[in-house]
Order: structure tokens, then C-alpha cells, then sequence
């Protein structure tokens, strides 16, 4: 609706009025801002009103909404140009702390330009209407069926499979597993259990460590991947993507924030790099149980009376505990425990066959690649084939191995990726025995079609290198090998960078994560919101700095006075900021916080990821709910400019 000319304010005026009500509500939230009404004017979009659709603004909407609502957002419509961003502004500022600024009544009908009509070029799927790409397909004049059944939303969830490097599955010649953490999933935290008690055993028993370590009671909850042990200091750390160290423990003590600064910011003339052989990387889950253990016995060290402890370093202790864990994946008290008992410790995944076999039936090869041995990687794999456990006459059918075209155990990762003289030997299935073969030199000598008739001898083998596996799949380019794993260093990242072979990443705990980060979408909106508010204040702050060096007396005090009321706002800010963001980061786990954050930035581990991993999902069956002709695409990257310019509250000045 039009309004009367005798009732219309000029737009400087109805800004400032909007703008009041923006920090009335900012108030409401404990959270007043005296300087916020004196600025927010200069950053009011000046656009043409041709150019603003209001339905694009709030095209994410969510569902609920009051009618109240949605006078408000068809209020905003009629607004003079310089005005319908306050609107927008005030509306969203009003919202309940409980639903996202993006929640609007998905009832509303869409706005569109100033008469405030309902959009024309709505879809309509099952009776409802589904607007989410009608205003870029009238845009770009196109006309799609297919769309009329797209779901109202975009459903996502732990089961989709994510990019981060665009990948298309029919350009793959093979693909590659891991089995521990990948085909094979565990049972938590009784699998970890048998590492810890089986080493905590031999610390004792064999090492000579005092007898109250067998008391030592494992927490698998304590730790997340991602983070860095410093074994010289007894200390873990979770450090961001330019290797600042955010959070820091030592043992299970939390260091404050100047030791920690002291201790790994403030190196004369030096940078940390994190990659000395002192520090080492959680990056499987498997060492969970090392940093478990680790903290245990340092906190023994520090605050009990142990002369054996005493006298040992923290890099000496650490050291030893990883020979006790690794030699209980060697001497069978994790294997045999398994055998004994595989549904305890083992998770059944019924899309794990047909996934295998659905790459072999559109001519994908398939490998398994592994550090396991033989043994155990025929007892999971047989549980796992048969969804049961099975006596030793099936088990040593190994009728699991249809599934494969090439399988490799004790792989000895990364050194496989790396090293191009580790010898490969045949493993004989029966019986898990194994025999020498000259490898490239043999598939060599039988000539035409060599990889073939050598798979032919026998598909199973232990040890070798890349050059052995790409040369028995008859693959010379990497990229057509897409390898699928758990570690991100010796899965992911050896892989990607030396051999340019596509990779992605497998981490159960994506679902946890996505699941928490639904939750607390709400506060993390909040947070933004709040970070741009403080960079605006201290952009207006800078404008107002200037302008003082050409001001007169009089008008520096009233300049120096603003600049005094800003500064007294962006703390209040600040300090809402410190406690939104330790509550946010805490809902995701009380130390270590959200997996793929560390501060406002990506962790190290989030970075990793981000680079080396082109896809990423929460288990390796996900694979198989796309087709084998899917192409997998990015979501697109941008930079902090253009992040700033697609804000719909900014507005860009060309500067000539």
C-alpha cells in the first residue's frame, strides 16, 4: 500500500527511526549499543528499489511464523528505497533468540517488488509451494520439469557424502579401502578397552611401571581427532589453520592462556611448525588410547610419588606407551578378543556388500588396502560378509574376496605411499602363509595382459608399494584411483599429495557434529551477526579518526566523544562475544570445542580436511547411496571480500 503523501517522512528520517528500533532490541537483549543509531545510517543500501526482491532475502525460510510477521515483511516492501534494508534489519533484530534470523513463515506468501504481490513463478510440488529456484529460473528464462518434484527443502544429513575438490565417479578406473575405521567400524568404547587394558598389562608387567596403573580407567569422550601431542612437554594442543594454538592441556590440566602464549607464540625468530618428531598427530581414532594413557601417567608423574616416573621424560613415557598399544595390535590381544567375540566389538553395515559389488558390476576395480595382517583382516571381513560369526571351516573360504579385485595387507601406510622399495609377497588364503614374487618384473615377464594373469595366480598379498598396486589394477594416472580411508595422514593426505590419487575421508563423528551444529545455528547466526557488528564499529570508528585531523576544536571534542562511546560499545559487544562463543564451542565438546573450528577459524585438522580430502562423509557405505555415474561438485569458495559484498546489509561504493 501506498501511503498518503501527508503521512510519508523523508527516508533520513524513517531510517533513523528504524535504526532506534534496532537498538531498542539490541537492548532487550541485555545488549545496548549508544553509538549504534548515530552510524548505522551512512551503511543504509542505496540501491534502486528495482533491484531489491524481498523474497530472495528470505527465500531460506524456515516454517512457523506469526501473522504479525508477515505484516512486517510486507510493510518493509513499501518503503522507500533507502529504507527497506533498515526494515529488513529491524525485523531480523526482533526476532526471538530461539529461531534463526533466516526463520520466516514458509506460509508468507512471497514478496516480490513494491506492490508486495505473491510471486507468479512459485513451483508447486504435492499441493504445497516450493519458490527456492523459481526466481533464478525466471532470471535466466528456464523452463524445468523435473524440478516439480524436488522436495520442499534440501534434505542433508551424516549420510551425504561432501566435496571439497569436484570429482566425478564414472572417471574412476578403481577404488580403493582401508578396513579399520572405514569397512570396518567398532564398537566404542569396548574395542578401544582392549588396547588400553592390554598396554597398561605390559607397562606394568613388562616395563616395570608402578601397579596402580592397572587401575587406570579409560574415557574414550575426553578426546576429539584433530588435536597435537607434544610428548616432550606433556601437552596437547588444538591449534588453528595458521598454527596458533587456541586450547592447551597439560595432562588433564588446562593451561592458561599466557603460558600458553609463552610457551608457543612467543619464540624469538621462530614459528612452531607442529611437524618435529616431538609432536605427534591425533589424526585416527586409534590414538585415542595413546592420549588417554598418556594423560594418566602424566598426571602420576606431576602429582604423584613415583620415583620410577620421576626419572623418565614425558617424550620417554609417551614413546613407550606406543611400542605397549602397537605391539597389542600385533600379539593377538585385540585380534584374538575379536575372533573370540566379534559382535561385541564389531558394527554391521548392510550396505557394505552391495556397495562392492555394485562398483564391480559397472567395471570399477576394487581394492582392499590395509595395515592389518592377514589373520585379522580374514576374521573382520568374514563377520562383516556373513553379518555373523563363522566357524573356521567357512572363515577359511574367505568367500568375502569375491568382493575384491586386488587385496593388500600389512601395507605398512604411509611408507606404501612413499617408499618405492618395499618388496611385495603373495599371501596363500588357506592358510595365511606367505611367498616371495618379483612383483613388477614378474607381471612384466608374462607380457600381454600381465596384470591380469598375475591377479589370476592369486589376488591376496602383504607389503609392496604404490608401483605393485597401480601396476596389478594396470592404472598409470592417479587421479583414477579414488581411495577411501580413516587416517587423514596415511589415508588422505600421503595419498593425495605424492600420488595425486583422489580421496575421501571417512569420521564417524560427522554426525555428532552436524547433528550439534543444527542445534546451535541459532547462537552461531548470533555470533556472526555480533563479529560484524564490532569490524563495522571499528570501521566507523577509523571514518571518524580521520575526519578529526581536519576538524576544529569544538567539533574534535564532540568527534572524541563518539570515539569514547564506540569504544565502550564494542567492549559490551566483546564481552557477549566471549561468552556466546564459549557456550557455542562447549556444546560441541566441554575442552576441545567444535571439531572443524578452532576460534573463529578452520582448525588445523578442518584445514587438512578442507585440502586433501575431495570428498568427506561419516562412514564409507555412504559411497554407495550415490551412482556410479554421480558427480560430486563444490559449494563454491569465496574470499573475505566477496563474502562481505554478498551480505545483503552491506552495500558497495565504487571508489573511481
Amino acid at each position: 500500500m501506498k501511503l498518503p503523501p501527508t503521512m510519508m517522512m523523508p527516508p533520513a528520517t524513517l531510517s533513523s527511526i528504524l535504526m532506534a528500533l534496532l537498538a531498542a532490541a539490541f537492548a532487550c537483549r541485555s545488549l545496548s549499543l549508544t553509538v549504534l543509531p548515530s552510524f548505522a545510517h551512512r551503511t543504509v543500501a542505496t540501491a534502486p528499489f528495482s533491484s531489491i526482491n524481498t523474497n530472495t532475502a528470505f527465500q531460506s525460510a524456515r516454517s512457523t511464523r506469526t501473522t504479525s510477521w508477515k505484516r512486517n515483511l510486507a510493510w518493509s516492501s513499501s518503503l522507500p528505497a533507502r529504507s527497506v534494508y533498515s526494515a529488513q534489519s529491524q525485523l531480523f533484530a526482533t526476532i526471538p533468540d530461539e529461531m534463526s534470523a533466516w526463520e520466516v513463515d514458509a506460509d508468507a506468501p512471497a514478496i516480490n517488488g513494491i506492490n508486495g504481490k505473491a510471486s507468479s513463478s512459485a513451483v508447486i510440488v504435492n499441493g504445497g509451494t516450493n519458490d527456492r529456484y523459481a526466481p533464478i529460473l525466471s532470471k535466466m528464462n528456464l523452463t524445468l520439469e523435473s524440478i516439480h518434484d524436488l522436495p520442499h527443502r534440501h534434505p542433508i544429513s551424516s549420510n551425504d557424502v561432501f566435496c571439497n575438490r569436484e570429482l566425478r565417479l564414472d572417471n574412476l578406473r578403481a577404488i580403493g579401502f582401508d578396513m579399520d575405521y572405514t569397512l570396518a567400524q567398532y564398537q566404542q568404547p569396548q574395542f578401544d578397552k582392549l588396547a588400553f587394558d592390554g598396554a597398561k598389562a605390559k607397562l606394568v608387567h613388562s616395563l616395570g611401571y608402578p601397579k596402580e596403573v592397572l587401575d587406570l580407567e579409560y574415557d574414550h569422550t575426553y578426546w576429539v581427532r584433530g588435536l597435537i601431542i607434544d610428548t616432550q612437554r606433556g601437552n596437547f594442543l588444538k591449534i588453528d589453520r595458521h598454527k596458533y594454538v587456541r586450547v592447551a592441556y597439560h595432562g588433564f590440566q588446562q593451561i592458561s592462556s599466557k603460558m600458553r602464549k609463552q610457551l608457543y607464540s612467543r619464540t624469538f625468530n621462530k614459528v612452531p611448525s607442529f611437524t618435529e618428531k616431538s609432536y605427534v598427530n591425533m589424526d585416527t581414532l586409534f590414538q585415542h588410547v595413546d592420549a588417554h594413557l598418556f594423560a594418566s601417567l602424566i598426571e602420576m608423574k606431576d602429582f604423584g610419588e613415583h620415583e620410577f616416573l620421576d626419572v623418565r621424560t614425558y617424550e620417554e613415557i609417551y614413546r613407550q606407551i606406543r611400542e605397549c598399544v602397537d605391539l597389542c595390535h600385533r600379539d593377538g590381544v585385540i585380534k584374538d578378543e575379536v575372533a573370540r567375540d566379534p559382535t561385541k566389538y564389531l558394527v554391521l553395515d548392510n550396505g557394505l556388500v552391495p556397495m562392492l559389488r555394485d562398483f564391480r558390476n559397472a567395471g570399477v576395480k576394487v581394492f582392499l588396502l590395509t595395515n592389518s595382517y592377514w589373520e585379522y583382516t580374514s576374521t573382520a571381513m568374514n563377520y562383516l560378509f556373513h553379518e555373523r560369526r563363522v566357524d573356521e571351516a567357512t572363515q577359511k573360504k574367505n568367500e568375502w574376496l569375491e568382493l575384491f579385485d586386488l587385496v593388500v595387507v600389512g601395507s605398512c601406510k604411509p611408507a606404501y605411499l612413499t617408499d618405492p622399495n618395499l618388496n611385495l609377497f603373495r599371501v596363500m588364503p588357506e592358510d595365511g602363509s606367505l611367498k616371495n614374487t618379483d612383483g613388477l618384473f614378474e607381471i612384466e615377464a608374462l607380457g600381454e595382459n600381465g596384470p591380469a594373469k598375475f591377479l589370476e595366480i592369486g589376488k591376496t598379498f602383504q607389503g609392496g608399494n604404490w608401483n605393485h598396486l597401480q601396476a596389478m589394477l594396470d592404472i598409470e594416472a592417479g587421479e583414477e584411483i579414488l581411495y577411501v580411508g580413516d587416517h587423514l595422514y596415511a589415508d588422505v593426505l600421503r595419498s593425495k599429495r605424492a600420488l595425486g590419487w583422489r580421496s575421501c575421508f571417512i569420521m564417524p563423528e560427522l554426525v555428532e557434529e552436524m547433528r550439534i551444529f543444527h542445534k546451535q545455528m541459532g547462537l552461531w547466526n548470533s555470533i556472526m551477526e555480533l563479529r560484524k557488528l564490532r569490524e563495522e564499529l571499528n570501521s566507523y570508528a577509523d571514518a571518524l579518526r580521520r575526519e578529526m585531523k581536519s576538524a576544529s576544536f569544538s567539533d574534535s571534542r564532540h568527534l572524541e566523544k563518539k570515539l569514547s562511546q564506540i569504544e565502550e560499545d564494542d567492549g559490551k559487544v566483546k564481552i557477549k562475544l566471549t561468552d556466546a562463543h564459549s557456550e557455542y564451542h562447549s556444546a560441541f565438546h566441554p575442552r576441545w570445542g567444535q571439531m572443524f573450528v578452532a576460534g573463529y577459524q578452520d582448525s588445523r585438522f578442518g584445514y587438512f580436511v578442507k585440502n586433501y580430502a575431495c570428498l568427506y562423509t561419516s562412514k564409507a557405505t555412504n559411497l554407495g547411496l550415490a551412482s556410479t555415474s554421480r558427480a560430486f561438485r563444490t559449494s563454491g569458495e569465496l574470499l573475505p571480500h566477496d563474502n562481505l559484498m554478498t551480505d545483503i546489509s552491506t552495500e558497495f561504493i565504487d571508489i573511481m
